[in-house]
């Protein structure tokens, strides 16, 4: 299991990369594996704002479909267009190439709220 220690974690299984008051956003690796192979990914549209915990989209699998959530505060500043037609992106890599959106921080201090990798870890199990 693949859990990265230079990103921050939400119970929901996203992670967070902060980097200049952007966060990239995506589902863990442990997520991924739980949903099997993504089908379709619906994002925002940039420029919409959400509140922590507000539901960003939905993300589809051969099994089941899920919603993703926010795990911070702020407005949408680009979404993984190459998601459209290759949604598996997000199975393969995660933490890469399959990151979901990219979100400007309307309140920085929402990070402290996030977990280490060690603390998701402790949670998956």
């Amino acid at each position: 299991m693949n859990i990265p220690s230079n990103l921050q974690y939400t119970k929901d299984h996203e992670w967070a990369k902060i980097e200049n008051g952007v966060a990239t956003i995506g589902i863990t690796d442990f997520a991924q594996g739980e949903l099997g192979d993504i089908v379709f990914v619906e994002l925002p549209e940039v420029g919409k704002s959400f509140n922590a915990g507000d539901a960003l989209g939905t993300i589809e699998a051969v099994k089941t479909v899920t919603d993703l959530f926010s795990p911070i505060s702020g407005k949408i500043v680009a979404i993984n267009e190459g998601l459209d037609n290759d949604p598996g992106k997000v199975n393969s890599d995660p933490y890469g190439d399959g990151w979901l959106v990219k979100i400007r921080l309307s309140d920085p201090d929402e990070k402290d709220g996030l977990m280490s990798s060690i603390a998701y870890e402790e949670i998956i199990g």
